[in-house]
């Protein structure tokens, strides 16, 4: 996990919601408990300034950093997809939304672009220059900062015979390594890692390893996958082990940060 990522569940767990800024000696002292170094974190906190998630305040000879209205964005984004999206779909109405798009090879950086964005929104690729999603997925603001409104069309539809949705699914989604990520969440976070010296890093860790999987997760529909698909038991045991460091990593956190309002 990057510095960027641990350094986002950290905001979104301990700043986002308050009106804080966190002393950047804090967060050293709490990143050298995931073995992040000091040079390492202070780094992180000056590009993600440089990028506007991270606005810089100083109390004294101190420096601290507090959120930005675009963090404040990307953490309610994260947010919503673990604690009200969920890790399965069991909602869907059986439509899909489908982006086809037609870009020429002098425009090869906008197609990598509009896929990359895609993929990040759930889509997958069912044939060359179509993507769909389950449900009604809107990407109207995402095409237009990319500058590619007049090259995409965008419809939802139902699949009809001889195509399943079942089919659908596999060919426009890898499940077999949706899957296998689940797995493997469920193999470190069976007996959380001992390794680390206490429940404020392992939250951090968990949080993260949590975000990424979601986040890359197309949310497909529960009835197109199997009975035992392995995303339903990662979340019941992300949720517990959520809940229990809430209580055990909260005092950590408060003893070890220190902030001030904004």
């Amino acid at each position: 996990m990057t510095p960027q990522s641990l350094m986002l569940n950290f905001l979104g767990l301990y700043v986002f919601g308050r009106d804080i800024a966190v002393y950047s000696g804090s967060v050293i002292d709490v990143f050298a408990r995931v073995d992040v170094s000091e040079e390492a974190t202070r780094s992180t906190l000056t590009r993600m300034t440089s990028r506007g998630l991270l606005a810089k305040h100083r109390n004294g000879r101190k420096v601290y950093f507090g959120l930005t209205p675009r963090a404040k964005d990307v953490l309610q984004d994260g947010e919503r997809r673990i604690w009200q999206r969920g890790a399965v779909n069991r909602d869907w109405d059986g439509t899909w939304t489908l982006v086809g798009f037609s870009l020429p090879e002098g425009r090869r950086s906008d197609r990598h672009d509009l896929r990359s964005q895609l993929q990040w929104a759930g889509f997958g690729p069912v044939q060359n220059g179509l993507w769909i999603a389950p449900g009604t997925r809107d990407v109207t603001e995402m095409v237009a900062d990319l500058g590619l409104t007049g090259n995409v069309t965008v419809f939802t539809a139902q699949h009809a015979k001889p195509t399943e949705a079942a089919d659908l699914a596999v060919r426009a989604f890898d499940t077999a390594a949706i899957a296998a990520r689940y797995q493997d969440f469920l193999a470190r976070w069976r007996q959380p890692p001992a390794e680390l010296p206490d429940d404020l890093a392992r939250q951090l860790l968990l949080h993260g390893d949590w975000l990424d999987l979601v986040r890359q997760d197309p949310h497909l529909p529960a009835e197109l996958l199997a009975g035992d698909w392995p995303a339903i038991e990662a979340e019941q045991l992300f949720q517990t082990l959520a809940t229990r460091y809430v209580e055990t990593a909260t005092p950590l956190a408060a003893a070890a940060i220190e902030s001030i309002e904004v």
